[in-house]
């Protein structure tokens, strides 16, 4: 677990003092990483990493194109020196293609990828599964929150009712390959 610490404790630096609520929800993120282990075998560490430090991209010292998945990756990447796996699923999670084409990011995003589809999912599961405050959520309850949060104008919010059928069918898959292994996952 050399990767996940080392993310744990770059993120807990970033995260922890001066965005607290990020901070429980990136460490709900990450124990949820934690319980998809028996699927993922020798990714495991990887997305256990991706998980605890896939929203230093919100830290103000991280902060460059206003896009949180990006910016991370390329502090991850520019700043630390990050393993470029870890830096690909941090910029392709949750929503990031989507919002990375309302903004015009796209060619930033490519900066990452391809992206793996196994790991991305995984992550996706991960972050649509911890709430805002750290806290087990339904997806389809959190993706609800963040749509209420933002509200129609604003560039999540329309990235995330584009992505909302891809973001639940990626939950969906990663229920069904964590079936059986860990029947936890399925409530």
């Amino acid at each position: 677990m050399h990767l996940a610490k080392w993310a744990h404790d770059l993120a807990e630096a970033l995260l922890a003092e001066s965005l607290p609520t990020r901070w429980a929800h990136s460490q709900r993120v990450y124990s949820q990483a934690l319980t998809l282990a028996p699927a993922l075998g020798a990714d495991a560490e990887l997305l256990a990493a991706a998980a605890i430090a896939h929203d230093v991209g919100y830290a103000q010292v991280a902060i460059d194109t206003g896009q949180h998945m990006i910016d991370g990756a390329r502090y991850l990447r520019d700043v630390v020196g990050a393993d470029p796996r870890l830096c690909s699923v941090v910029a392709f999670h949750t929503s990031s293609p989507w919002e990375a084409a309302e903004l015009g990011l796209d060619e930033a995003l490519a900066e990452f990828g391809p992206a793996e589809p196994a790991l991305v999912d995984a992550i996706t599961y991960c972050d649509l599964t911890s709430s805002p405050v750290g806290a087990l959520v339904d997806p389809a309850e959190r993706l609800k929150e963040v749509l209420d949060r933002y509200g129609p104008d604003h560039v999540v919010f329309r990235a995330v009712s584009a992505a909302r059928p891809e973001l639940l069918a990626r939950v969906a898959r990663i229920r069904e390959r964590s079936h059986g292994v860990q029947p936890s996952l399925i409530s």
